[in-house]
């Protein structure tokens, strides 16, 4: 009696009946199996099986935590799809019915997830930001591409107290490759960005922050190509514009002081007065010297030679540093020095821009006899202390005083004496 019993419960639990009531059918079985292959940025094609051999499906997808029902439903008439127009680096659910006839359909299958595949890097001057592919998700949120990556350096440059967040994209495959101290070389296709912005209370970062301009290095056929994209006051975008302007900037620093300027953006032109050399256009900041310092315990280069962003060489133990000017630990020397390579030394060096007019040559790795800066340093005070065009240095990237820079520079100077 009990094995009749259970008999019955299996034939009413995988059995229905048609529309006249009369004769029992068999269940739609849910598919199984379901994949996703050939995933693109923008599409996937989505695979199952299914035991009823049916020939009809219903496909409901969307972002991934959609609730069912409120996605987007497709038919198809074999067992796989393609999804077509996703979003790029986003992760989709999907969910598969089969339905063996108009009032027999299956309970939807098992989610299936699946991420879109992060877009490359567009090595090319496109007339937006936001098409080079650089950051991933809002473009204000400034969040790198997992086809790029942050670098910092260890001495900072001044521009009239703007942050920056430095990035390289390099071409799949590739790596900078170990070429000394100075700077790696660099495949063609990448892109070296700088982003500058203005947080607007340094006391609560939460209060956002001025995003102004991007500037952009791309090597394309063996040469350095520069570009600069101006951010609009939405911060939603940021244009291509190789024109110098002017952008009015208001912001709390950390004393609750409210400072204001008129930050000069550089045309295309002023950009080679700083990155000449020897009447080629060359990055500035990314020399392995300048990133060889520790980062939250970790050492920059050795992060690099660990993530294949760096060949040639094996440890950065026999890269010279670069000090940091604002480590009060080091010597006046060595700060101050250190504070004169990242914000003179690219056009006081050989091949800078300022070498044919001046015989200063300002590298860190220069001795003082053959830098000069003890015979010139009369000149070099009255430079750096005088806020007039045409005499003080440098010559642009700045419209005020570095306060902090400037007593550096006098200190080491009158120690000279």
């Amino acid at each position: 009696m009990k094995n009749y019993l259970f008999f019955v419960f299996i034939l009413v639990l995988f059995s229905c009946k048609n529309d006249d009531g009369d004769d029992t059918v068999d269940a739609c079985l849910a598919p199984t199996n379901i994949q996703a292959n050939a995933i693109t940025t923008t599409s996937a094609t989505i695979t199952w099986s299914d035991s009823n051999a049916a020939d009809s499906y219903i496909i409901e997808y969307g972002i991934s935590g959609f609730s069912i029902g409120s996605g987007t439903s497709i038919m198809a008439t074999e067992t796989s799809m393609t999804l077509v127009g996703l979003l790029p680096a986003t992760t989709y659910d999907v969910y598969v019915q089969v339905e063996c006839s108009t009032n027999n359909v299956s309970s939807n299958s098992e989610v299936l997830n699946f991420t879109t595949e992060v877009p490359d890097v567009i090595a090319e001057f496109r007339p937006t930001l936001s098409e080079l592919n650089l950051f991933s998700g809002d473009l204000s949120d400034l969040n790198i591409t997992s086809k790029a990556f942050k670098y910092e350096l260890s001495s900072q440059l001044f521009t009239d107290y703007a942050h920056k967040q430095r990035l390289i994209a390099l071409p799949d495959g590739t790596s900078m490759a170990f070429d000394g101290d100075g700077l790696p070389i660099f495949p063609d296709n990448t892109v070296i960005a700088k982003t500058f912005y203005y947080n607007n209370d340094e006391r609560d970062l939460s209060l956002g922050r001025t995003i102004i301009e991007t500037r952009l290095l791309i090597k394309i056929d063996g040469e350095w190509e520069t570009g600069d994209y101006k951010w609009n006051a939405a911060q939603t975008e940021a244009t291509l514009d190789l024109n110098e302007s002017t952008v009015p900037i208001t912001w709390i620093d950390t004393n609750g002081q409210t400072n204001s300027i008129d930050y000069e953006v550089p045309s295309n032109t002023d950009c080679f007065t700083c990155h000449n050399s020897y009447g080629r256009l060359a990055p500035i900041g990314p020399k392995l010297r300048t990133m060889n310092f520790d980062i939250n315990g970790t050492n920059q280069l050795e992060q690099f030679i660990s993530n294949a962003q760096l060949t040639g060489v094996s440890n950065s133990s026999g890269i010279s540093r670069l000090p940091n000017w604002e480590d009060t630990s080091l010597s006046l020397a060595e700060r101050a020095r250190a504070y004169i390579d990242i914000n003179c030394a690219s056009c006081h060096i050989p091949g800078g821009d300022c070498f044919g007019e001046s015989t200063l040559n300002l590298a860190y790795e220069t001795s003082l006899e053959e830098s000069l800066i003890a015979e010139q340093s009369a000149s070099i005070e009255l430079r750096v202390t005088t806020n007039i065009d045409g005499v003080s240095m440098p010559i642009i990237g700045t419209t005020i005083l570095h306060t902090e820079g400037v007593q550096l520079i006098q200190d080491y100077l009158n120690s000279l004496e």
